[in-house]
């Protein structure tokens, strides 16, 4: 297969001065049929000096056959002439104006091929064919950059979220290391059997979050008030350590879902609650049934900074933290992933998510998840 660039490289041809010339082609060509049509007829005039019709100009020289045979071959070679130049002119105008789309699709390739996959067409005027392949060429670079997108989200992501397991995996092995005489091995060989499969079930889960199609297909019944009980007691300690008190109600909430991705949502949420509080200040944890719109609901509050709706607004792009794009204190730093992940695995499952500020500080993260499996 000769590469693109080497095609490229090699002898252009315009597809519209081809097009130019085929329509005066086609000009002289009907042309010289007419006139050689109106030629055969000629021969058939007789071959000598026409009566004229009026008596009175006999005087008057008359055309043999033969001069007027003479004459149309001269004109029609002039017309000819005429005809070329005409459907030449003409059909360069009428082919640059029926190839403008075409011109435009390939600047769109060519930039496509640069990497500018924000680029798009859209070409209006007539629902012919060049819009067609336009507006085809256009949903094909949306595919391609949600894709591209989606990868990017999927890198960020995994690293963001396997970070934590790995971690406490390598604070075990470090303190095993230091005392490996003080250590309840059967219990250590536990812990990171545990975290090793946390890691796993979230590149999983990581993983079908990359595809939502995938990640639609796997769902399960899931209570949210349970799955945020569990996830409590795995953050009890951080919730000590910055001195929060907890107020939590935690209700039946069915929800069909991922169990993988909900576990990651409810962490999330009760995480960046606890890293984002005011200390000594306190998390309030509420879930339920919603039964007339048929969805489960989770409420994650604390008290911290003072947000404006559309600060708030804007937490759940990726990378921006509680304090802005600038960096926490190291102690509360965080990659600002959190409710990026939790918005995209609220879009999987059909879900809705609100973030709003409270008006003493902090933020209010409401989430609600269809109670039956979409479709």
């Amino acid at each position: 297969m000769i590469p693109v660039a080497d095609r490229a490289a090699g002898h252009r041809s315009s597809a519209r001065l081809r097009l130019a010339l085929s329509y005066a082609v086609f000009l002289v060509a009907a042309g010289g049929v007419v006139l050689f049509g109106v030629y055969v007829v000629l021969r058939y005039v007789p071959n000598y000096p026409l009566t004229a019709a009026n008596p009175s100009d006999v005087d008057v020289p008359l055309p043999t056959r033969e001069e007027i045979l003479t004459t149309v071959v001269r004109s029609s070679s002039v017309i000819l002439v005429l005809l070329a130049i005409i459907g030449f002119s003409g059909g360069w105008v009428l082919a640059g104006w029926v190839l403008r789309p075409l011109r435009r699709i390939n600047e769109a390739t060519r930039r496509a091929a640069q990497g500018e996959l924000d680029y798009r067409i859209h070409l209006t005027g007539r629902n012919d064919e060049f819009r067609q392949l336009a507006d085809a060429f256009d949903h094909m670079l949306d595919r391609v950059s949600e894709s591209y997108s989606t990868q990017e989200r999927f890198a960020a992501n995994a690293s963001h979220e396997l970070r934590t397991p790995l971690a406490i995996t390598e604070t075990l092995l470090d303190v095993a290391r230091s005392h490996p005489g003080g250590q309840d091995y059967p219990a250590l060989l536990d812990r990171l059997s545990d975290t090793n499969a946390r890691a796993i079930a979230l590149t999983d889960a990581l993983l079908r979050l990359a595809d939502a199609n995938e990640v639609s297909a796997v769902v399960a019944p899931v209570d949210l008030g349970e799955l945020m009980d569990v996830v409590i007691g795995e953050n009890r300690a951080a919730l000590e350590d910055r001195g929060l008190e907890l107020h939590a109600s935690l209700e039946r909430a069915i929800v069909y879902g991922d169990p993988t991705l909900l576990w990651q949502l409810a962490t999330n949420l009760l995480q960046n609650a606890i890293r984002h509080g005011r200390a000594g200040g306190f998390v309030r944890v509420v879930t339920g049934s919603a039964a007339a719109a048929e969805r489960g609901e989770l409420l994650v509050e604390n008290d911290g900074d003072v947000y404006t709706e559309d600060q708030a607004a804007q937490l759940v792009e990726p990378f921006l933290r509680g304090t802005g794009r600038i960096a926490a204190p190291k102690q509360q730093r965080g990659h600002g992933l959190g409710l990026a992940l939790v918005a995209q695995i609220v879009a999987v499952h059909g879900g809705e998510l609100v973030v709003r500020a409270r008006a003493g500080g902090g933020l209010r993260v409401s989430v609600a998840i269809p109670a039956a499996p979409s479709a």
